[in-house]
């Protein structure tokens, strides 16, 4: 019995060494892949964090700013032409003033992209911080 349980603790702690050895590689994997990686955007985040850009945070929740941003988006979502990073740019509108944010694939993306907001009903003046990305 004493030999049946120092065998069943032996394989527990052994399989948990193990699982913690592949875990900590794949996590370390991961970190490498992602540091030379183009879609690394700690930059992007710190910088977002300083409070010196808006964020879908700063979106006001009037029911006019509520409803362009809506339309926006509706009309964005709809156009089957946009790539996958046009259809999720950031849209944040605060008294009638719309702020597009994010990375698009092409200059033309972004002059759409900025032809929908200012033709939506509501919109005072649209902000256009949209980046190309590199090809």
């Amino acid at each position: 019995m004493c030999t049946r349980l120092l065998l069943v603790m032996f394989t527990l702690v052994g399989g948990a060494i193990l699982m913690t050895g592949n875990a900590q590689a794949e996590q370390n994997t991961a970190i490498y892949l992602a540091a030379g990686s183009p879609a690394e955007n700690t930059e992007r985040n710190v910088r977002d964090k300083q409070g010196t850009t808006l964020t879908p945070e700063d979106q006001k929740e009037t029911k006019s700013d509520v409803k362009v941003t809506a339309k926006i988006r509706k009309a964005v979502v709809a156009d089957k032409s946009f790539s996958v990073d046009a259809k999720n740019i950031k849209i944040i509108t605060r008294n009638g003033i719309v702020t597009l944010r994010g990375p698009v694939e092409s200059e033309a993306e972004n002059l759409k992209l900025q032809q929908i907001a200012t033709q939506t009903h509501g919109v005072v003046k649209v902000n256009n911080q949209l980046e190309i990305k590199a090809p």
